[in-house]
């Protein structure tokens, strides 16, 4: 007998040793696939919870350090992978122990397997990746990864229950534990959790991972953004003792007209032991180390999960906003019938009531400004998955420039992005992971069809479920471009029911029925206007505005001038927060962000750069319109009242903050010097309110100078992640103090002589020369000592490079025919005369369009005076009344590139443009020319300067032209021409 028993295990030894493809051995699929029926959305996964992580003391949970739990086990890492073309050709049998995966490769988790070479990310707009057959998926194309590893669970944690988590898996997955089904699911965007305690066994455990890139709930997925796979967020193991804690519910409002706090904590205790012991829930509630609440309750277990209910009134609450983020810190603390801690949780928890009264959306019964932007998962080198440093980096730019809201577009963030907004204040609409823009508003839309109903509830529950205590989160939308129908009418009425606190939100409702708020996307001012004029019901707030493809966002500061002016316009969300560029290199090794078609996969459809729209760079860099955004966001206002004696008008525009918070500097400058300054160190100033104030602005006066004042308001103190002296507001005021200026005679200038050469006009004077071109109607030469200061002189311009957003109107084919219209001109008439020490040099000619024929007439007169400057008066007349619009007017030249360096009076120093100017001050700037250019993903028209009063280009020696407005000028430098800036054709 014993030699049998021992033959036995060799026997098992040498078996499981050999290694096998399983190629010949039929695999049974279940008919119809679980990725393709929308019945089926989940198989024995646990039910939708609150996030929280269990830790063994009070201590651990107030760390938030989630791997320092020594409930929670990584599985984040290095796993084995494969990917397979099509779903018919995977791996089937690839989760058993003994299946040979020695020609495997390996994949990061988490990750998107696309950004580790594996299959093309595709980024599409509107239409699907793959072709439109709901609810199946093209047999020819459907990426499949395979994942496997393993696992052993820690010795202490016998007895528990064993949690196997993923934090996001995108499209659908199976899993398998020890060769054994274990379960699957659906949503990308949310948790997957499933109990593998019975699957487990001592020592090392197998773990396989099946995910397919699209399924059915791809046709719920169809966002605006780069569409990738893989296991995204964090994967782990998770000990749960038989008693424990399920889930809670916080409710915390402000009640007694806003001043106290009221806290009711529903905890649900689940047991999963044959026997039925009392546990006792403890529930205490801190303001940093001060216990302001202790409750406690004793239950008996069950089969089925009981619940406890606690509740404390907490007198004088300081309540949460994205102002002032006040948390409160529960501490959950389940423990045994000996009084042994089981698991200790922690919640933020933040005081605040959200209501809609009188049209309006109210926050501790004040009505708030939405300063929004949308935001995407996404980072140019991690592509989908998001750490915790770049959720600090956009907090730390969005509350810098005045960002107060964001959408989470178009599905739930990762959970640390909730808790690092209930922490610095950031007001949240958390949106269902659910769009299904393909296929269409019409009959064909899924949220029409109620086969599809429990899909869309499943989606909106796992939202909730998750995210159902973080006080950042102050509206709940129903999804984004999906149509409207029974199926949202369903998971509108779903969230009414579970949650009165919070108001909901849907786009395509269009302020109907179910939508608590009239949100739409681009709507017009006078939409806007017309809706604050009549009756409004419900607050208007646009989920989508301003969209910042590109070079953008254009007259916002109109659109707040509107939103200010009416109660019930409250604001909205910028389209979008990051480009989503993606980091790569081409043949040279250059790197450039990729968007769109640039990463292979020339079949497949692409949306080009319409993935770039957010106002900073996919490097978290900043690009000249969120100076813009923060600008006209900023919550003070600045007004003038009487600047002769310097009062002006101090709006506090915030709903919370006193502006006893700030100090305010004012400086009065003239030609970039500063004459005098000033300090308002102590400006009570409740919210809403305003507040005149006067300051020594008077000065003497020169002639040729303007005088301006400039305020600004700087934090005092250190406010969440914003340092002190952080610059949250400012304004520049024109000073009405002037001096005529002396106009010397021409009189008193050296004499020029002038003379016809050929085909040139020859102008000459004390140390300079110019040649003007008889032929081309313009200035040729210019040389000062002998020293050429132009490779090509003034030709009129009335074009720019298009920007994105010209694309989507089709400006760029609309007014063509200025794109060249200043190179094609007949010259009429090219005359010289002799006016005291005046030369006048007067060219007149036709422009035509690319058939030749007249689109205007034009005239240039260069009165050349003896001090070598130069007056040049255009004139110009539209020969026919049907021509399109006029893009830009004026000349362009070009200088030898020694003269790389720019100075100029005017608004900078960044970028500026005649329609998002606000945030760019007068004043005296310089730099080199190369600085000017702003690099957008896509080259455009960019680096403009407006109101320019002056401008120089010289060389590093001082030498070059100043170019001077008559009265201002719009101006740009650059390195490159025009051409170098333009797109032939849209690429997207």
């Amino acid at each position: 007998m014993k030699y049998l028993l021992l033959l036995a295990f060799a026997v098992t030894i040498a078996t499981s040793s050999c290694k096998s493809k399983y190629e010949n051995v039929p695999f049974d699929e279940k008919t119809p696939h679980d990725w393709e029926n929308p019945a089926v959305s989940e198989i024995n996964r646990e039910a939708p919870r609150a996030y929280f992580i269990p830790f063994a003391t009070a201590e651990q949970a107030l760390q938030s350090d989630i791997w320092q739990s020594p409930y929670i086990q990584s599985l984040n890492g290095t796993w084995l992978f494969n990917l397979s073309h099509t779903p018919y050709v995977r791996p089937f049998y690839f989760f058993k122990d003994d299946y040979d995966t020695s020609d495997w490769t390996t994949m990061k988790v988490p990750a998107n397997w696309e950004m580790h070479g594996f299959d093309v990310p595709i980024y599409v707009n509107v239409q699907y990746p793959h072709e439109v057959t709901p609810p199946t998926i093209q047999k020819h194309y459907n990426p499949v990864g395979s994942y496997k590893r393993t696992f052993t669970i820690p010795e202490n944690w016998n007895g528990q229950d064993i949690i196997l988590h993923f934090g996001a898996v995108s499209s659908a997955m199976y899993v398998w534990v020890n060769e054994q089904m274990v379960g699957y699911s659906e949503d990308s965007k949310t948790p997957a959790e499933f109990n593998i305690t019975k699957y487990l066994k001592n020592g090392e455990n197998s773990l396989a991972v099946e995910v397919y890139r699209w399924s059915d709930g791809s046709y719920l997925e169809d966002q605006d953004f780069w569409r990738m796979s893989g296991i995204t967020r964090d994967v782990f193991l998770m000990a749960r003792n038989p008693q424990h804690i399920r889930d809670y519910r916080v409710s915390s409002p402000m009640v007694n007209n806003y001043q106290d706090g009221e806290f009711k904590l529903d905890v649900e205790v689940a047991n999963s032991a044959q026997t039925t012991p009392s546990v006792t829930v403890e529930a205490v509630l801190m303001d940093g180390e001060t216990k302001v609440a202790e409750m406690n309750q004793a239950v008996q277990t069950a089969a089925q999960p009981v619940t406890v209910n606690l509740a404390a009134n907490i007198p004088a609450a300081n309540p949460w906003s994205a102002e002032n983020p006040n948390l409160y810190q529960l501490l959950i603390t389940l423990k045994d019938e000996a009084g042994k801690i089981i698991e200790v949780l922690r919640q933020d928890v933040g005081f605040r009531t959200i209501e809609i009264k009188d049209a309006q959306l109210l926050v501790n019964g004040v009505a708030i400004y939405v300063k929004g932007v949308n935001i995407h998962e996404h980072n140019d080198t991690t592509g989908h998955y998001q750490n915790e440093e770049t959720m600090l980096k956009d907090i730390l730019l969005m509350k810098s420039h005045n960002i107060n809201a964001v959408r989470t577009s178009h599905y739930p963030e990762p959970e640390r992005w909730y808790e690092l907004c209930n922490q610095y204040g950031i007001f949240l609409v958390d949106e269902a992971n659910i769009e299904s823009h393909g296929m269409g508003y019409g009959e064909k839309s899924l949220a029409k069809d109620p086969v599809w109903k429990d899909a869309h509830l499943f989606r909106t529950r796992n939202m909730f479920e998750r995210d159902k205590n973080q006080p950042s989160v102050i509206i709940w939308s129903l999804g984004n471009e999906a149509g409207n129908g029974v199926n949202f009418e369903a998971t509108y009425a779903y969230l009414k029911s579970v949650d009165s606190s919070r108001p909901v939100q849907f786009e395509q409702a269009h302020g109907g029925a179910n939508t608590d708020i009239v949100c739409p996307m681009y709507a017009r001012m006078k939409h806007m206007e017309d809706y604050a004029k009549g009756k409004p019901t419900k607050p208007y707030i646009q989920c989508e505005y301003a969209h910042a493809m590109g070079n953008s966002v254009g007259n916002l500061q109109d659109y707040w001038d509107l939103i200010e002016k009416y109660p019930s316009l409250q604001g909205g969300f910028i389209w979008d927060w990051v480009d989503q560029g993606i980091l790569t290199k081409d043949s040279a090794g250059t790197k450039f962000w990729a968007y769109g078609g640039d990463l292979g996969g020339d079949t497949l459809a692409t949306d080009g750069n319409f993935c770039c729209n957010g106002i900073i760079n996919p490097d978290r860099t900043i690009k000249p319109t969120l100076i813009e955004v923060g600008k006209v966001y900023q919550h003070i206002g600045f007004k003038a009242v009487n600047l002769n004696n310097g009062e002006i008008e101090i709006r506090n525009k915030y709903s919370f903050t006193n502006l006893s918070e700030f100090t305010f500097n004012w400086e009065v400058v003239a030609d970039g010097q500063v004459l005098k300054s000033g300090e308002i160190a102590d400006l009570q100033l409740a919210p809403n309110t305003s507040k005149k104030v006067q300051l020594d602005v008077k000065v003497d006066a020169q002639s040729a100078t303007e005088y301006f004042l400039n305020i600004s308001a700087k934090l005092k103190n250190a406010k969440g992640i914003l340092t002190a002296g952080t610059k949250l507001a400012y304004e520049q005021f024109q000073l009405p103090f002037s001096k005529k200026a002396v106009i010397a005679s021409a009189k008193d200038f050296p004499a020029v002589t002038s003379k016809e050469e050929g085909n040139m006009i020859v102008v000459e004077g004390t140390g300079f020369k110019m040649n003007f071109s008889k032929d081309e109607a313009t200035l040729k030469s210019y040389q000062v000592d002998g020293k050429e200061m132009l490779m090509a002189g003034p030709v009129p311009n009335f074009w720019r490079a298009p920007i994105d957003n010209d694309f989507g109107n089709e400006l760029d084919k609309r007014s063509r025919v200025w794109r060249k219209a200043g190179e094609q001109k007949t010259v009429k008439s090219a005359t010289v005369k002799q006016v005291g020490n005046e030369a006048i040099v007067t060219f007149t000619f036709d422009l035509n369009d690319e058939q030749k024929q007249v689109i205007a007439n034009y005239a240039s007169t260069y009165k050349v005076l003896g001090t070598g400057e130069i007056v040049v008066t255009n004139d110009f007349k539209m020969a026919k009344d049907q021509l399109p619009e006029i893009i830009r007017f004026g000349v362009n030249l070009v200088m030898p590139r020694e003269f790389d360096q720019m100075s100029w009076l005017g608004r900078g120093p960044h970028e500026s443009y005649a329609d998002r100017y606000t945030s760019a001050l007068v004043g005296l700037y310089s730099g080199a020319v190369a600085d000017q250019y702003f690099a957008y993903i896509r080259p455009q028209e960019n680096g403009n300067k407006t109101d320019v009063r002056w401008l120089s280009i010289t060389n590093k020696d001082g030498l070059g032209l100043q170019f001077i407005g008559l009265p201002l000028l719009s101006v740009s430098a650059h390195h490159q021409i025009m051409e170098d800036f333009e797109s032939p054709d849209r690429t997207d």
